[in-house]
């Protein structure tokens, strides 16, 4: 790992006079962090005058601080050309519609080939930035919108919203079972008790919340709109098998394969054929990180997803 550094200066206001010179700071420089900023203080790196300091020291407001912010550059993880359907892109944030089967940051069993390595080669500031900028994340099999953060202040207010559940996250799925109405899904989320791939609903787990609705229903299906409060780890795929409705093709909760009686051989090979959850993340809203305007986005279907509910119309228009 390797460090960038840059020197910042600012002149201390005399409205900050009396104040702890942490918390002048954080107003002097708000596209850093406290935490941050604590450590490069701890650090030595703020001089004050020309003086070393604390962060409990007093300023009297005039005063000139020269800080030598550093970075660390992530070099684990490499810049890689992989295509990005980047829906979205301003000097602050970026929104990428990540396909099904891209994995989002490297981790073990994938070391590169990621949405990480993607993004480092479209905006190779990024490396500043903790996991490139990816404040929330996807399944590998899951398609749909993700914001990125391009800047630190733009990522410390994004991970802000979505810690305070303010992001906007509207997903499409299709399960199994004709679903009789719309509902939520209030159960704590945390590792499965003995299969560590999994999660579960556990009393020990994260709070959890997840608000459902129909669409259409099929004979043996339904599709969903699904909004999220919470984000853990598969979410709406362990609330979704917990109400016995889980999605359609989820290899780890996806339970037994169910085919509508009478159905013919394409309709229930293609039924089969269909590996990966039945989940998309549709639209994406939150309020711009430097304008604080709210902005949202939508991205289409992928093919496969909506080749699978025209099957399903079918199906339904036979029976």
């Amino acid at each position: 790992m390797s460090l960038r550094t840059q020197r910042l200066t600012a002149r201390i206001g005399t409205e900050l006079a009396g104040k702890r010179l942490d918390q002048a700071l954080a107003l002097l420089f708000p596209d850093f962090s406290r935490s941050r900023l604590q450590r490069w203080l701890k650090e030595e790196r703020v001089r004050l005058d020309g003086h070393d300091c604390r962060p409990r020291d007093r300023v009297a407001g005039g005063e000139e601080v020269v800080l030598v912010a550093c970075f660390e550059e992530r070099g684990g993880c490499l810049p890689q050309a992989i295509e990005l359907d980047i829906v979205h892109e301003d000097a602050h944030i970026l929104v990428v519609n990540k396909p099904v089967g891209l994995v989002v940051h490297p981790a073990a069993g994938n070391p590169d080939g990621t949405l990480q390595n993607a993004l480092l080669h479209h905006a190779p500031a990024l490396v500043e930035l903790p996991r490139g900028g990816i404040v929330h994340r996807l399944d590998k099999e899951t398609s749909g919108l993700l914001v990125v953060a391009k800047t630190p202040a733009a990522h410390r207010t994004l991970v802000e919203q979505l810690q305070a559940r303010l992001f906007h996250r509207e997903y499409r799925a299709v399960v199994t079972g004709v679903v009789t109405a719309g509902g939520s899904v209030e159960a704590p989320i945390g590792r499965h008790p003995t299969q560590r791939t999994r999660m579960a609903v556990v009393h020990s787990g994260k709070p959890a919340l997840t608000h459902y609705r129909v669409l259409e229903r099929f004979r043996l299906h339904s599709y969903l709109k699904i909004n999220l409060e919470t984000g853990r780890t598969h979410q709406i795929r362990v609330h979704m098998a917990h109400i016995r409705h889980p999605l359609v093709g989820d290899p780890l909760y996806g339970g037994r394969f169910r085919i509508p009686p009478d159905s013919p051989a394409a309709f229930v090979e293609a039924l089969r054929d269909y590996r990966h959850q039945a989940l998309h993340a549709l639209r994406l809203g939150l309020s711009h990180p430097h304008s604080g305007e709210w902005m949202a986005w939508e991205a289409p279907l992928p093919e496969d997803l909506a080749a699978l509910l025209e099957l399903l119309r079918e199906d339904a228009a036979r029976g």
